[in-house]
């Protein structure tokens, strides 16, 4: 805890993958921490560990909305992580997706600036499109397709970006900007279309592993205590305005890579099957990290086979719970009295 101090903190997106995570930091830390999600893709049982912490406090509604009386009050950091991040999921509804970045990052905004608070916003490496420039520096300024399918979250947050830089050059708010690379573990959604989630789904279940395009794409990826430690320092960080900083693994895995470690940490038989790539798929994707290293002190710490271990473990765990789930489910339905007598003549 900075400075001995319990922090005032509203996680915007605090339901989701990357925002849950956070929540459990923060909290340890011991700071309050105000969950504000609109479950459009944020799932309750992420949370729900944490729903009897006195110092955790649970408000559902959507940024893209004004934002609820309740949060009309003092919060020393804002971070806003609310934005569906796999292509299924924020190209189902393409406009809400926009305007989540856009309308949502101005709103937060304009609560930092009511409030004093800090915000640190959730970029992405998605602003740089399919890059030409290899690996990404932040100087860059990405080719990106305006037009194309996944322009709603590339645009969206490019956009928030600028939302976020004007306000910081005009006095409005203290800000931070993230722009966060491929990251995995626990708490994963099995079914939001992510690389790794649906290739461990698919191992673990002994299906087809699906591959895209001829799989030497590559990504760079970052497990996810270690992304919340840089989102932390960055939001903590007290010196000078860094600009936007790259968070990720800069390990460079082809896809087909991905798929043979996963292939060995599940001992796995199952075969590969390929598919056309999807529009627009970056080709090549790996973040220099130099200035989060020089300005945070922060490197990923975790090797990605280790990471991809305990992501099999948690989605292992998944899968026996949800077995567990549909086993209690047919026993009930097919004979909850032999099972429960006198519960079954009390109702």
């Amino acid at each position: 805890m900075k400075n001995g101090k319990a922090r005032q903190v509203l996680v915007a997106g605090g339901a989701g993958f990357v925002g849950s995570h956070l929540c459990d930091a923060l909290l340890a830390e011991g700071h309050h921490v105000v969950c504000l999600d609109s479950f459009l893709t944020g799932r309750r049982r992420n949370i729900r560990h944490l729903y009897r912490d006195s110092r955790f406090d649970l408000v559902e509604a959507d940024v893209v909305e004004p934002l609820p009386p309740r949060l009309k009050r003092r919060f020393d950091y804002v971070y806003n992580l609310a934005c569906p991040a796999s292509p299924p999921l924020y190209q189902a509804d393409p406009e809400h997706t926009l305007l989540t970045s856009v309308l949502g990052t101005r709103n937060l905004l304009h609560l930092c600036e009511d409030t004093g608070a800090r915000l640190l916003m959730a970029s992405t490496s998605e602003i740089y499109g399919d890059p030409e420039v290899h690996p990404q520096v932040e100087s860059y300024r990405g080719c990106v397709n305006t037009t194309g399918p996944r322009a709603c979250y590339d645009e969206g947050k490019r956009a928030a970006e600028t939302l976020c830089f004007d306000f910081e050059r005009g006095g409005r708010a203290e800000v931070r900007v993230a722009r966060i690379f491929n990251t995995y573990g626990p708490r994963l959604d099995a079914f939001d279309g992510r690389v790794v989630s649906n290739v461990i789904t698919q191992a673990l279940a002994g299906d087809p592993v699906t591959i895209y395009g001829d799989g030497r794409q590559t990504r760079s990826f970052c497990y996810v205590d270690d992304l919340v430690d840089g989102l932390m320092r960055l939001m903590t960080y007290e010196g000078p305005p860094p600009g936007p900083v790259n968070l990720g693994n800069p390990t460079e895995l082809t896809i087909n890579e991905l798929v043979e470690r996963v292939l060995r940490i599940t001992d796995s038989g199952s075969p590969v099957t390929r598919k056309p790539l999807p529009v627009d798929d970056p080709t090549r994707r790996r973040p220099d990290v130099t200035r989060a290293r020089e300005v945070l002190g922060w490197s990923a710490k975790t090797p990605v086979d280790e990471g991809l271990r305990r992501t099999v473990a948690w989605f292992e765990e998944e899968r026996e719970r949800e077995e567990g789930r549909r086993e209690d489910t047919r026993t009930v339905g097919a004979g909850f009295s032999e099972r429960t007598p006198d519960s079954a003549v009390s109702i």
